[in-house]
């Protein structure tokens, strides 16, 4: 414990100094945008511009000391996050992990998560830990798609805790136990907890709905509609540890742990997703650069069309893109894919540091 909180103070000192004394701000019922930028910087909003044009991108919005730098397209409407909504639940545990309603070492078992068709005994050994951390070696298949489930081992083969796959059923579980322990809905706790500190302005509770494929699984997924602008001000409490203009929303060590690696994408399964070549936390994407890259020590909230939330603490900036779905009722559209997207990342972070 004394090792990991010198480790935290380190990371926050490094962070005061990386930012330098420029002033943050926190908005209120509306953002603030850069009063100037660089030549430099004026160059890589051009060539951001130029390349956003060609991307199937639906809004675009770069948040640097808490002030507007960069933004496209309409950031105001709500869209669907898809997986975003696994950080947003990482979050929203923290409060109650610091308060005791929730044991991270509780077994599905003892919080009586099970499912249709039944949970093996060995799949019931696993801990709500491995729920967030998607390495719960329960592979039962999940009441939405999206994820890794066709490539996983045969059930009962995996001790719970010891193999990484991306399986929704675990992110949906962990829905439903934080649920149970609060006895409240997670749109509700994410209203109370959240959004109404940090002002939302496109945010409705009525508009917030589950749905998927009961036959399948009875722990739905917890669909979030969010504007851009909205997930925005998720990121710049991420960035903030947790904090939003002096009040402390979610434990600081809470968010360091979750946002720090936890399984190196070189652990990851199947093959195609340790390709990518980014690790994974507390249901956070942690990017994994070389030193000197400004994106080092960098983490995002990914959904599968190009829903990102990404946040940089050495640069003091947040950069979230929306990718809107469905399309005229279709899913099978254009993707923006990892890499167009930190291409894009890396347009501003390389010219407006």
């Amino acid at each position: 414990m004394a090792t990991y909180k010198i480790k935290l103070l380190t990371t926050m000192l490094m962070m005061v100094a990386l930012t330098g004394n420029a002033a943050t701000v926190f908005p209120g019922t509306e953002w603030d945008s850069v009063a100037s930028t660089s030549a430099q910087c004026k160059q890589g909003q051009a060539e951001l511009d130029g390349y956003v044009q060609k991307q199937a991108t639906t809004a675009l919005l770069a948040i640097k000391d808490g002030r507007i730098l960069y933004n496209h397209g309409p950031v105001e409407v709500p869209g669907i996050i898809e997986s975003q909504r696994k950080s947003i639940l990482s979050m929203l545990y923290g409060k109650y992990v610091a308060n005791g309603a929730i044991n991270l070492d509780q077994t599905l078992e003892a919080a009586k998560i099970d499912d249709v068709g039944g949970l093996l005994p060995t799949e019931k050994q696993a801990r709500l830990r491995d729920l967030l951390t998607a390495r719960s070696g329960v592979f039962h298949v999940a009441a939405n798609s999206g994820d890794d489930l066709a490539n996983a081992p045969a059930r009962g083969t995996q001790t719970p805790g010891s193999y990484f796959l991306y399986n929704n059923w675990d992110f949906n579980a962990a829905g439903t136990a934080l649920e149970n322990a609060t006895h409240k809905s997670v749109y509700q706790l994410f209203d109370e907890d959240i959004a109404q500190t940090l002002q939302f302005q496109d945010f409705k509770l009525s508009a917030q709905k589950k749905w998927g494929d009961r036959s399948k699984s009875m722990h739905l997924p917890y669909h979030f509609l969010l504007s851009t602008r909205d997930m925005a001000r998720i990121g710049l409490l991420a960035l903030h540890e947790g904090n939003w203009n002096g009040r402390q929303l979610i434990p600081a060590d809470w968010m360091h742990l979750t946002t720090s690696i936890y399984t190196p994408s070189s652990d990851m399964h199947p093959a195609s997703t340790a390709a990518r070549h980014v690790a994974y936390g507390y249901m956070w994407w942690v990017l994994e650069e070389p030193a000197g890259s400004p994106l080092q020590g960098a983490y995002m909230a990914w959904g599968l069309h190009g829903q990102y939330l990404l946040v940089i603490p050495r640069l003091d900036m947040v950069i979230a893109h929306q990718r809107r779905v469905p399309v005229d009722g279709k899913w099978d559209v254009p993707k923006v894919g990892k890499n167009a997207f930190i291409h894009m990342a890396k347009l501003l972070t390389q010219n407006c540091s």
